[in-house]
């Protein structure tokens, strides 16, 4: 049999001009649904998108008529030139109504042309918020590609013996490549965790499965069935895959071992796509090289497989005799946060949610673990003038003003309320001066109220708030006096920015804080660029949401660790907050130490956020086996990262 190099349709798109795209271009939805043979099922699905060879925005793909007016792409380019991508590549591809940043790397399952455009078919693994927002488009809605990119599979030689391997949702490009090549001009391994998907298009001499559970062909991973003696004995001259990377190293090995010529195609993580940001480089002999521009197929003899710097870490409830966690296993999410149980670690962050019942019809408002009331003052306040709210794309900036009904207003109406819910009533204090901080104290300490929060953080007041957070001295002389005058215990709500975060830190433990919580909003501003003037009248207000979690995450990390170095008796806990949205980000700031964590702007894109946070917890705790969430807390302090506890 003859092979030549790719056949005619299957050479790199051109613009008008004759270069190579990639192209960033606009396409339409034909199909989405979910893989059949997935399991479980609704994990992998298959979208296809037909997109024009030339986007109508890119100019340069256009020519200019005598009139001014532009020609359309189909009069531009012949249908010699307007041709598919080649096997192996990918292309990036984010929904035209998306709530993340970044397009995902799709490698391309099968590609035809369809009219003036190109018909692609991905198949996607839906795991994370991009991926999970391309399952659910549907037909006709719009999605934003970049691409084709990277290289592609070099097409073999017509002496060569052929073994083509897909692990998971790596048997896509392996199975469009496949399709390039004579029927039963190969063998194909597929391998999957449990059933099997992605192999239509696979014409194979020889086909066969492995999956984890057994419940499709070979029981068992990839070895059971592939071998360097089995390459040697199938007399193998050629071996494409794609898949997990600890498969690929695999791969590498038993082809180094056999005298088989290997090309792996890789991933890793990236931004660009065309090789500009350099985010994306993987290690090999030849030096660095970029998965989305040298890649994603590389040579395998080239590249180096470092073991893994970390182990996955599981709870003391996995049975080490099975390797597994029971199917009842029930974790126990409570924790104690300067003596106050609270029965889960999520907490309502001030200014956010209210009193709690405003957002009781709802949900369950009884399923969180705490509820910070508004910020509270001495005397009723109005709040500021003016514009209060501006959306940014990752975020929201506030100019609220602490509007609320004062503090015996809120004993005598609000707090009865609040105390009758089964979350802890967390009172947030504020004040203009040391002393409305104190008369306000002085009467929350003849309540119920089980804990208060000082609030020394706010940005939108002129007077107190954020100025007696800045400073190591206000913040220890505001939080000393409120000591004395009450014996309930106190958490002191830090500022984000402060200069010296964690010498005010210090301070507040110094003076008398049982507990401190951070962070507060961060400075932000907004102009209007029709006025060409700030939008909120105090020029300066609070940016919350998404975008400062990363941020407030280092900044809980740090103030955990200087708290680390104190002797065990004289730390005290410190409670995250931040741009919480998800479990996971929740999950992210207890392994950081923080004892329990608050939830603020999430609610407002998504009033079930904290329920789903909980569940979240819970199912996370369940599934790794951790009894408590002290097995967990903290763990990304510690100095032997190498050797975590309970580490698999």
């Amino acid at each position: 049999m003859l092979y030549s190099l790719p056949r005619k349709d299957m050479k790199q798109l051109t613009d008008c001009k004759g270069n190579p795209l990639p192209v960033f271009g606009e396409g339409s939805v034909t199909y989405c649904s979910v893989e059949n043979g997935a399991v479980p099922r609704g994990s992998v699905w298959l979208l296809k998108v037909l997109m024009n060879s030339c986007p109508p925005s890119q100019h340069s793909c256009s020519e200019t008529r005598a009139s001014g007016a532009k020609k359309p792409l189909s009069q531009v380019l012949p249908a010699s030139r307007r041709s598919l991508p080649t096997a192996g590549q990918f292309y990036l591809l984010r929904a035209k109504k998306s709530g993340v940043l970044l397009g995902r790397p799709i490698s391309i399952y099968m590609a035809k042309k369809a009219g003036n455009g190109v018909a692609l078919d991905f198949l996607i693994l839906r795991k994370g918020p991009g991926t999970k927002e391309l399952c659910a488009l549907e037909q006709n809605d719009k999605i934003e590609l970049i691409g084709p990119l990277g290289n592609s599979f070099p097409q073999p030689k017509e002496s060569d013996k052929i073994c083509i391997v897909g692990g998971g949702i790596g048997v896509a490009p392996v199975a469009g490549f496949a399709s390039t090549l004579p029927e039963k001009s190969y063998d194909f391994f597929a391998s999957f965790k449990s059933g099997s998907y992605g192999l239509d298009y696979v014409k194979a001499n020889e086909l066969t499965i492995t999956t984890d559970d057994g419940s499709v062909g070979i029981h068992g991973m990839l070895p059971a069935a592939l071998t360097a003696q089995t390459l040697k004995n199938k007399g193998y001259t050629r071996l494409y895959a794609c898949g997990p990377t600890p498969m690929l190293s695999f791969l590498q090995k038993i082809c180094l071992e056999a005298g088989v010529q290997s090309y792996l195609s890789m991933e890793n993580r990236m931004a660009c796509g065309v090789g500009a940001c350099l985010g994306c480089t993987i290690s090999t002999s030849e030096g660095n090289k970029r998965c989305c521009k040298d890649g994603p197929v590389f040579k395998g003899e080239i590249l180096n497989f470092d073991p893994p710097k970390f182990k996955p870490i599981f709870g003391s409830g996995k049975d080490t005799s099975t390797g597994s966690v029971s199917e009842d296993f029930e974790g126990d999410l409570s924790v104690e946060v300067a003596g106050v149980r609270f029965a889960n670690p999520v907490i309502a962050a001030s200014g956010t949610f209210g009193y709690g019942s405003e957002y009781a019809s709802i949900f369950d408002v009884n399923k969180l673990g705490g509820i910070c009331s508004k910020g509270l003052t001495l005397q009723a306040r109005p709040g500021n003038t003016g514009t209060r709210l501006v959306e940014t794309s990752s975020g929201l900036i506030n100019s609220i003003g602490l509007e609320n009904p004062g503090i015996e207003h809120f004993i005598e109406h609000e707090l009865p309320a609040m105390l009758a819910l089964k979350p802890v009533t967390i009172a947030n204090l504020s004040g203009s001066s040391l002393e409305t901080y104190i008369e306000g104290a002085k009467l929350l300490e003849k309540t119920a109220v089980p804990m208060i929060e000082l609030n020394i953080s706010c940005p939108n007041v002129k007077a107190g708030g954020m100025s007696f957070g800045m400073d190591c001295e206000a913040a220890a002389s505001v939080t000393k006096a409120v000591r004395e005058v009450t014996k309930k215990p106190l958490m002191v709500k830090l500022t984000p920015n402060a200069p010296d975060l964690i010498g005010i830190a210090m301070a507040v433990r110094e003076a008398g804080a049982d507990a401190i919580s951070l962070v507060n909003t961060f400075q932000a501003m907004s102009i209007d660029v029709n006025t060409g003037r700030p939008v909120f009248d105090n020029i300066r207000a609070g940016f919350s949401g998404p975008a400062v979690k990363p941020i407030a995450l280092r900044m809980v990390y740090d103030v955990v660790q200087a708290m680390n170095k104190l002797p065990e008796n004289e730390r005290i806990p410190v409670v995250g907050l931040g741009g919480i949205a998800t479990w996971q980000d929740a999950v992210e700031f207890l392994m950081a130490g923080a004892s329990a964590i608050q939830v603020g702007t999430a609610t407002f894109a998504n009033p079930n956020a904290m329920i789903q946070i909980v569940e979240g917890l819970r199912d996370y705790m369940n599934a790794k086996g951790f009894k408590s969430i002290s097995e967990f807390r903290g763990i990304a302090q510690k100095k032997k990262y190498e050797n975590p506890p309970f580490a698999s």
